[in-house]
């Protein structure tokens, strides 16, 4: 099990970016959460198997029909097993 930290840049705020997101990771079985930032960025933490977050990473890249994705920071973290699961955080 892995744990990923990401940073979504680009015109993803106001366009369902963080439902698409939820949708994305409870399909796959991910726990974790997913939020707006001031500075228009979007934040997703996620925890699962490798393929489940590298599947997740790669519908990201590509966001809904709306979004315009310039950019998507991966950082790696410990495993924590804290989420049951995925939620939109305000």
């Amino acid at each position: 099990m892995k744990r990923i930290h990401l940073w979504v840049s680009g015109f993803v705020q106001g366009i369902g970016f963080r439902s698409f997101v939820m949708r994305k990771a409870n399909g796959l079985g991910i726990g974790g959460w997913v939020k707006n930032l001031p500075d228009g960025m979007v934040e997703i933490v996620g925890e699962g198997e490798d393929w489940k977050l590298k599947e997740l990473v790669r519908n990201v890249k590509i966001g809904p029909s709306f979004a315009t994705v310039s950019g998507v920071q991966v950082k790696e973290e410990e495993y924590k097993n804290e989420f049951k699961q995925f939620t939109v955080r305000f």
